[in-house]
């Protein structure tokens, strides 16, 4: 995954490598973009997530000399003593990052977006005879034209409620279907009568007709309302020239309410993973379709491997039953066999000790072991088995970046959609796994920190 990947949010739970660079000198060498600043205190823990437009002006700011006057910040800034960053592509994106970090590392003194609350949606149903649009925070994943997540609210129910006076949708929950007689007795609600919808659902509207409606509305979703701001403003600027300012600062709101229809993220690029839940069976059944296995699997393991620059090199074990982590079969490892960074060695080490123990005491092999890694990872795995003269289980990787599976012997990878339920649930078995192995990792550095300064 890119920057916004969940894997990089746990990274950040990770202390950084020593530096001999103090906090503000390390701000001085970070990039003049936007994105998200991470504040560390001497144990490695993040005690505080801040977004950026400029990243280095930004972080910059805590440590001059009036921030210990600061009564936001005075409290807690003596505690930093490293920083982390992660750019991304526009102030947007930094604050949907800003938002997912938070609330996965719920850092010490970020006292807000650490509740469940998420961003919302503006969703249209396309499937529907007479689309109905929607503002959400459970949006569908098929049969609609998804928008977001957007950063605020209040500025989405404006904006939708100006597109609404432009193109007069339906906002209902109501089922019309065209084939069924009852409509044409149906009583309009107070939105037709004040000319916000064109009433579907009386068929003062023909379908046809309805539907280039919501074509107009998508074309303006999609970044096409250019033409429509300029016409606006020079309705604006006619108004005000005609004394007529109320109706001027109506057109400049309005305006204004448009433009904000810019502060939304990307559908796939920002997923929040609370709103689009696994589907644990869909996802198993899909693995057995994509994998080619003769039945539906029921157990997941999952390795991965942590370590900071070859210090503390750690292996966890995630186990899965039916799709949910079983958090029974967990295990970590400490990796005693191997001497600085070589995580193909690493997993060698750790998958030979699991699945000896597994034969020694005659236990049952899961059906998949998920690798984190690409085609290196998977083959110091498999050459774990080899040495032990065991057969494997069916044993693949799932590669960050690309999100590619590999398999055994296989030159070729496979690449499911990002919404396939199949790579959904392998990337949760991975990213379980990856914050299995961090969260021990610092156990151990914080541990041998604290030990060496005793």
């Amino acid at each position: 995954m890119g920057p916004r990947g969940y894997n990089t949010f746990m990274d950040a739970q990770l202390p950084a490598m020593d530096s001999p660079l103090t906090p503000l000198e390390k701000v001085r060498t970070f990039p003049t973009t936007s994105g998200v600043y991470l504040m560390k205190d001497t144990a490695g823990n993040v005690i505080y997530v801040g977004k950026a437009k400029h990243l280095r002006s930004r972080a910059a700011s805590y440590f001059a000399k009036d921030a210990l006057s600061d009564v936001r910040i005075r409290d807690w800034i003596g505690l930093v003593t490293d920083i982390d960053y992660i750019s991304t592509d526009d102030a947007i994106a930094a604050m949907l990052v800003e938002a997912r970090m938070i609330k996965d590392l719920r850092p010490r003194f970020n006292k807000s977006l650490k509740d469940d609350k998420t961003f919302p949606y503006l969703q249209i149903r396309t499937r529907e005879e007479y689309p109905r649009v929607e503002i959400t925070r459970q949006p569908r994943r098929k049969g609609v034209r998804l928008y977001g997540p957007f950063t605020s609210a209040g500025s989405l129910r404006s904006a939708v409620n100006v597109l609404q006076k432009l193109f007069k949708f339906r906002t209902c929950s109501l089922d019309i279907r065209a084939a069924d007689p009852k409509w044409k007795w149906f009583r309009p609600c107070l939105l037709h009568s004040v000319r916000l919808c064109t009433a579907p659902c009386n068929f003062r509207v023909s379908r046809e007709e309805y539907r280039r409606q919501i074509k107009k509305l998508i074309f303006i979703l999609e970044g096409k309302k250019g033409k429509l701001i300029r016409r606006m403003e020079r309705e604006m600027q006619a108004a005000s020239a005609d004394l007529n300012f109320e109706k001027a600062a109506r057109l400049r709101d309005e305006v204004d309410a448009l433009r904000k229809l810019d502060m939304r993220g990307k559908v796939d690029r920002d997923e929040q993973p609370e709103v689009f839940p696994i589907d644990p069976k869909k996802g198993l059944l899909g693995l057995k379709k994509v994998l080619g296995l003769a039945k539906t699997p029921r157990t997941i393991e999952g390795f991965d491997i942590a370590h900071l620059g070859g210090q503390d090199t750690v292996a966890s074990l995630v186990s899965f039953l039916d799709g949910l982590p079983f958090k029974n079969g967990y295990r970590r490892f400490k990796v005693k066999t191997v001497e600085g960074v070589d995580d193909f060695a690493s997993m060698r080490e750790v998958v030979s000790r699991r699945f000896r123990r597994l034969r020694t005491e005659d236990d049952v092999f899961p059906d998949i072991l998920l690798i984190d890694g690409g085609k290196g990872q998977l083959n110091a795995a498999i050459d774990a088995f080899r040495a032990l003269g065991i057969e494997p289980p069916t044993v693949i990787s799932l590669a960050k970046q690309e999100e590619e599976i590999f398999r055994p012997g296989e030159s070729d990878s496979i690449k499911l959609s990002r919404h396939s339920a199949a790579l959904r649930l392998l990337q949760y078995v991975r990213d379980e796994a990856h914050r299995f192995a961090q969260h021990y990792h610092h156990m151990l550095r914080r541990k041998r920190l604290t030990e060496d300064g005793s």
